[in-house]
């Protein structure tokens, strides 16, 4: 079965066309272009601002012009993820999307769900002329994975409703009323190039398979951190010998746990061949450590050429420690709701920046605005002691919930009444982009939906698609009841 074969099928065909247009962070214009044409092929006003976030407008349907019109809301940008031995253009090539059982998955690459099935949810609104609802209005922000940068941008009077939907969670059954804010440090190691020494034997170390997943939504899982991984060995090496490092690298995206790293380095020829027994008895202990976590984790070490350059010592010394004892994981846990992560960092990635430079790229989230700040300065202050210059991106708030909220009492009484259960009523430590929206409108009342997804930010993203069914019936009842209210 293909997807577009899938029910409901305005959604899925919505969906499938989606997949087939590129859209990573930063390279928004195939989408943009894809939505303006969707909405003059049906005949729907459209317009975007400055920064290239888009708004498609429709008006109520007979009887309830008068209704409180509804923002619907979605980001166009997707993570653009894929295994190391994947071929992939993703400002070219459309993602490989398929059905497998009850998911659908892509071939090797991030699925794009996120935030996909949100767009297509949207359009599918916009489209289907038979549903009840009050004036609806399309919101489709840019850039929202790399910083969210359409929602901290988005034009003056773009949106005229009062009630905002995100569709951008990744759980059925779950109302999201509340998210983290986050902020991202970037520390920058400066180094001289020395010659490599010729009296070392050189080997490159990889660490490969491992899970990744969303650096908020995944992050309590415990899963292993490539960058972390690769750096306790070299730790561990330059214990016992004297080492030089002549290339690191692991890590793709800011709000990604990296699932990929490696590093050359090199020990002194007569400890050559205590390597390999050393690599197997690591490997041994890290595989014994996230034993049922990381089921397909590969670390190895093979011989190299020697390379022409390493990083000076004691740059790659500094750097090395800072790797390994860098905070990454959950800080803390919520006060105010169970299960909650209050607090997080992630090591998310390490590059060679030119023949000078080694970029660390980390980020914070807390639902607390002090916790956040608070975490944000002990990263720098650790990066700092290391030798590294250390910058901070200007961050996001956080969206604090309401419990009195009627969006969401409406919300969860149309999940009640079309499945028999009540929905889970919930913040998420994922950053949405509500808290801009909010900070921006302080009227706003808004809660965030979606069916069930999981490995976002990885090549194991895949949707389940029962959920997407209940997702669409559930949005639609929603319109509907406020539009009846």
């Amino acid at each position: 079965m293909e997807i577009k074969d899938l029910k409901p099928s305005l959604i899925w065909e919505c969906f499938d066309e989606i997949t087939k247009v590129p859209r990573p962070s930063c390279h928004e214009d195939k989408i943009r272009a894809y939505l303006l044409d969707f909405a003059e092929k049906h005949g729907i006003e459209s317009k975007t601002d400055k920064v290239g976030n888009v708004v498609l407008k429709k008006p109520a349907t007979k009887g309830y012009e008068n209704a409180p019109a509804v923002v619907l809301q979605a980001h166009m940008d997707m993570v653009a993820e894929k295994n190391g031995d994947v071929e992939h253009d993703f400002l070219k090539d459309p993602i490989c999307a398929y059905v497998d059982g009850d998911w659908v998955k892509a071939k090797g690459t991030t699925l794009g769900a996120d935030n996909g099935i949100g767009v297509a949810a949207a359009l599918a609104v916009m489209a289907d002329n038979s549903l009840e609802h009050g004036p609806v209005e399309a919101l489709f922000t840019m850039n929202e994975e790399m910083g969210l940068e359409g929602a901290q941008n988005l034009g003056e009077g773009m949106i005229d409703g009062k009630i905002l939907i995100n569709l951008d969670s990744e759980d059925d059954g779950e109302i999201f009323i509340g998210c983290a804010g986050g902020i991202d440090t970037t520390a920058v190691f400066t180094y001289n190039r020395s010659f490599a020494p010729e009296n070392f034997s050189y080997f490159k170390i990889s660490v490969s398979g491992l899970l990744g997943g969303h650096s908020g939504g995944d992050i309590h899982l415990g899963r292993a951190n490539a960058n972390k991984v690769v750096a306790r060995f070299i730790w561990d090496c330059s214990q016992k010998w004297d080492i030089e490092v002549s290339t690191i690298k692991g890590g793709n995206l800011r709000n990604a746990i990296p699932r990929e790293a490696e590093a050359v380095f090199g020990v002194n020829s007569v400890h050559a061949g205590e390597i390999s027994k050393y690599m197997e008895r690591y490997s041994n202990d890290i595989k014994g450590e996230y034993k049922g976590v990381e089921p397909s984790m590969e670390i190895k070490v093979e011989a190299v050429d020697r390379p022409e350059y390493c990083i000076d010592s004691k740059t790659s010394l500094a750097l090395v420690r800072a790797l390994y004892s860098a905070p990454h994981g959950v800080i803390s846990m919520s006060r105010d709701l169970e299960n909650l992560v209050e607090t997080s960092t992630n090591l998310a990635a390490v590059k060679m920046e030119g023949d000078d430079k080694i970029k660390v790229t980390t980020s914070q989230r807390s639902s607390v605005e002090s916790r956040k700040r608070d975490i944000a300065g002990q990263v720098e202050s650790h990066f700092q002691l290391a030798g590294a210059e250390v910058s901070h991106s200007d961050g996001y708030p956080g969206w604090a919930p309401n419990m009195d909220s009627p969006i969401m009492q409406i919300s969860a009484s149309a999940y009640e009444e079309l499945f028999g259960v009540k929905p889970a009523i919930k913040a998420i430590h994922a950053g949405l982009e509500c808290g801009l929206f909010l900070a921006n409108n302080p009227e706003l009342d808004m809660v965030s939906i979606g069916p069930t997804m999981t490995g976002v930010h990885s090549p194991d993203e895949k949707l389940l698609i029962p959920t997407v069914d209940k997702f669409w019936k559930h949005l639609v009842l929603i319109l509907e009841k406020v539009a009846k209210s």
